[in-house]
């Protein structure tokens, strides 16, 4: 159910009986279009959130702190001069539509009383969040609407606020009987949710699928097969009886999490799992919860994924150059052998000629090789140019040999940094992760002073095995590197054999074959062999671990180790018990 006219007045009146009265104590805003209010009501604080996203428009209360940025923008530094210390006066629904106004009276700079309403206008990519005075001016606007954005209404500062333009559409909230039963009958054919949704202000294209589905029987139904004077009397029965119809509920996906949300129960759904709510706003707060979570993760691991991408390709392509010119470097050992063969056949050779078939004294058989010379030079002149040739081919070789082993190094880290990005699900492992990349030089460091404060540390992933063994697992290299290195000497170690993944350390001395087992199948799951079957994972005690000196973070060396073969079977990883 979308956060339409239907929804917002549902949760209009228990915002009402929530904040009314209420004092305002702090405004932030974390993020550029999402302001978040903290009043204290009813002996309680409550954290009200007011986001004007063109995806997620919406209002309710949230029990979600999210880190602010160092330096406060500017409209929430305004609010903060016209709101903070005020009252909750007033929380209102204009019209049964999309629009929530809230009233704060507070003190002004003579010490008068006065009223300042936030306007939330929550209507998709056209949302806004506005603050006017006593008598409607605006005094400015989360974002700024100009003639060459809009040539309907502007929304700047010193204006006068005008509402959006009016629909002709009757408001859920005082409809009635007649007036809608005519409208439907003068719409004539058609879907029947169209036609509500068309008549009546608030009700979205999926909540008037409900009522079809409701009145009858088939969200597809058409009009002219119904009785409009019957439909119509049943919504308003409906509307009228919406207040205690109120039951808050998640619609679930296979794996729990939430697919969507619902005010009242939609028996076009009941054959979904769901989870009932203790109130909206914590329907709300969790549906958008998660929402956010994997949208804004995956705005923000985007740039990361393409700098790894990018450095990835450029690696195999560096790689490539480098095997071709150790294959180049091949010939090195017939430099030589033209060289030392020339030299000691000087008498066979005269200046001018192009080649001279010469005796190969490391041949077995001393069979005659064809030996090309330049015209130009002696024949010792031609021996010191296979010499050079040699001692050329021989540096190549070395410095390309050099050069592969440190390209394979840095793929390998690279390949494993993407493998850490795909296990990020909170903001402070990207950042993690993002920091390690500044370090080693791949990003560029943010000196932006409005960054966000520093989030606290991430944790590794802690599963518990069948025998109740505790088993930790890392979600980057700076996991990694701790979790090694906090692990007790006799703690098991494991990690998929040549191939990025995480750590993962098995919190016992002597683990049952059973624990080992699932520790290393969760280190296989936890690696890129992940879609594999038969994945070696290589098991050792902690103390046969090392990390060499100046070895770039996650890289670790060990001895001692044993190999099991494991699938990853992610049904049975997901049925262990996690803390």
């Amino acid at each position: 159910m979308p956060m339409d006219g239907v929804m917002l007045g549902c949760l209009q009146r228990e915002l009402a009986q929530q904040l009314i009265g209420g004092r305002v104590d702090k405004v932030t805003q974390p993020e550029r279009d999402e302001l978040n209010i903290l009043i204290r009501s009813l002996g309680e604080n409550k954290l009200l959130l007011l986001s004007a996203s063109a995806n997620n428009a919406r209002v309710h209360l949230t029990a979600s702190r999210k880190n602010n940025p160092m330096e406060p923008p500017t409209f929430c530094m305004l609010l903060r001069k016209h709101l903070q210390g005020g009252r909750v006066s007033d929380v209102r629904q204009f019209g049964g539509d999309r629009i929530l106004e809230i009233d704060v009276e507070s003190l002004d700079d003579l010490g008068d009383m006065t009223v300042k309403t936030l306007i939330c206008e929550l209507m998709g990519r056209h949302s806004n969040l506005i603050l006017t005075d006593s008598k409607g001016k605006i005094i400015d606007s989360i974002r700024h609407v100009t003639d060459e954005i809009s040539r309907v209404r502007e929304v700047l500062p010193g204006l006068m606020y005008e509402r959006p333009p009016a629909q002709d559409k009757l408001p859920f909230r005082e409809l009635e009987e007649q007036a809608l039963g005519e409208r439907l009958r003068a719409s004539g054919s058609g879907p029947l949710f169209k036609a509500l949704a068309a008549h009546i202000s608030g009700l979205s294209l999926q909540t008037a699928r409900e009522l079809s589905f409701r009145f009858a029987g088939d969200e597809e139904a058409h009009l002219e097969a119904l009785d409009a004077a019957q439909i119509a009397r049943q919504t308003t029965e409906f509307f009228d009886a919406l207040d205690r119809s109120i039951h808050p509920s998640l619609v679930l996906r296979e794996d729990g999490s939430p697919l969507d949300m619902t005010a009242f129960p939609f028996l076009s759904r009941a054959a979904l799992p769901h989870r009932d709510m203790p109130s909206l706003s914590a329907m709300m707060d969790e549906y958008y919860n998660t929402r956010d979570r994997f949208e804004h993760l995956k705005q923000k691991s985007a740039s990361l994924h393409r700098v790894l991408k990018n450095n990835i390709e450029r690696c195999e392509k560096k790689l490539g150059l480098q095997m071709a010119a150790l294959q180049d470097s091949a010939r090195m050992e017939e430099y030589r052998i033209k060289g030392e063969l020339i030299t000691a056949s000087l008498h066979a050779c005269k200046k001018g000629q192009r080649e001279v078939l010469l005796t190969n004294y490391y041949d077995p058989d001393c069979a005659p090789v064809k030996v090309e010379l330049d015209e130009k030079l002696s024949p010792s002149q031609n021996a010191q140019r296979y010499f050079k040739l040699y001692q050329k081919a021989k540096s190549a070789q070395t410095l390309a040999a050099d050069q592969k082993r440190m390209t394979e190094a840095e793929l390998a880290y690279l390949e494993g940094q993407m493998d850490n990005l795909g296990k990020c699900v909170e903001e402070a492992e990207l950042n993690e992760l993002r920091q390690e990349l500044e370090k080693e030089g791949y990003v560029r460091a943010n000196h932006n002073r409005r960054q966000l404060k520093q989030l606290p540390p991430s944790k590794p992933m802690h599963y518990l095995s069948s025998s109740g063994i505790h088993i930790l697992i890392g979600k980057n290299n700076l996991q990694n590197d701790k979790l090694t290195q906090t692990a007790n000497p006799t703690d098991y170690w494991l990690h998929a054999k040549d191939m990025p993944g995480s750590h993962t350390i098995v919190v016992s001395a002597n683990p049952d074959e059973v624990t080992l087992r699932e520790a290393a199948m969760l280190a296989a799951h936890y690696s890129k062999g992940k879609g594999s079957s038969q994945v070696p994972v290589d098991y050792t005690q902690r103390k046969y671990v090392k990390k060499p000196s100046g070895a770039k973070p996650g890289f670790v060396i060990y001895t001692h180790q044993k190999t099991l073969f494991v699938t990853p079977d992610e049904e049975k990883i997901k049925k262990m018990q996690t803390l």
